[in-house]
């Protein structure tokens, strides 16, 4: 039985050494097709992988029956056209959660301690003497320290749980809106229809929607129109769940506080796209996540579960 693992993981071959019936090939995930004696593999393991490559393995490999994408949502495999009536599809889910969350993090005390406005003007070669100095200390109406900040995490999931207890250590106040209402780890979690509430009472709202169809331009016109003046978005999650031009005018008419993205509809962004330009917008370059944590061990986990026939973790 062939296993296929991408040369964009660096894979420690010898946790994978207790399965004498499956063999490890290294595949490019980057190529257009794949080499003609891989075809009759079972199992792929995809990660960064081109979409020409994804669709070439889709039409090719006949005997598949399991994909493991290290992914926390593998919506490039779901495009490519599997067949998944045979081919079992399970994702990288809690492999990111501690990068993203880390990386969420960094961009809310970037966003309040205006650390990306710091180096705006140094590299002007001006002093910013009105970011130093005295400063009033939790004004009511801004967003300037995680301290009491309310801060409303859209997108419940494992990243958030990762994410919240760094904020509440910090001394903000944790909110999350999910599909279904409830308790989790402490945190008062709202189902969608409370966003009408919840949103005119957030200085911080940290978006970890998937990305699908019921999430597209989830954070639209409207809906940012809830938020405070001084409320600032940051999205780690995926970009069709806000609406670009939406949130661009927002920043532009000042009617937010400012934003912080990870993720864009199109990706890499153009040159010259309006965002590069927006006030108060920290522009990431989907870098929160790409450093699966832990994917050896899930894909050992599945394999051994593979095997016996058993359930896989994570599938879709």
């Amino acid at each position: 039985m062939k296993l296929l693992y991408p040369t964009t993981l660096r894979l420690n071959r010898a946790l994978l050494s207790g399965f004498p019936t499956v063999t490890l090939h290294a595949y490019d995930a980057k190529a257009p097709t794949l080499p003609e004696d891989l075809l009759d593999a079972e199992i792929l393991v995809t990660w960064a992988n081109s979409p020409a490559n994804l669709s070439f393995a889709a039409q090719n490999l006949k005997q598949l029956r399991w994909i493991q994408s290290l992914a926390a949502g593998p919506n490039d495999v779901l495009a490519a056209g599997f067949d998944r009536s045979r081919v079992q599809v399970t994702t990288g889910s809690g492999l990111h959660d501690r990068t993203v969350a880390e990386h969420a993090l960094g961009l809310l005390l970037n966003a309040a301690r205006r650390f990306y406005e710091m180096r705006d003007w140094q590299l002007r070669g001006q002093w910013p003497g009105h970011l130093g100095g005295p400063q009033p200390d939790r004004e009511p109406g801004t967003f300037r320290t995680l301290r009491d900040a309310r801060v409303l995490i859209w997108g419940y999931g494992n990243i958030a749980r990762c994410l919240a207890p760094h904020l509440t250590a910090l001394g903000s106040v944790v909110r999350g809106v999910a599909r279904s209402a409830g308790v989790r780890g402490g945190v008062e979690v709202f189902a969608e229809d409370s966003l009408p509430r919840l949103m005119p009472e957030t200085d911080a709202l940290v978006m970890i929607l998937p990305g699908d169809a019921s999430t597209r331009h989830a954070l639209n016109r409207e809906r940012l129109a809830l938020l405070p003046r001084h409320a600032w978005v940051v999205n780690v999650g995926r970009g069709s769940s806000v609406d670009e031009d939406a949130l661009y005018d927002a920043l532009e008419k000042e009617e937010i506080g400012g934003a912080a993205l990870d993720v864009f509809e199109q990706e890499p962004l153009p040159e010259g796209h309006k965002l590069y330009g927006a006030k108060n917008l920290i522009l990431s370059p989907h870098a929160a996540g790409g450093r699966p944590q832990g994917a050896e061990e899930l894909i050992v986990d599945n394999l051994r579960r593979f095997l016996a026939q058993q359930e896989l973790r994570n599938k879709l």
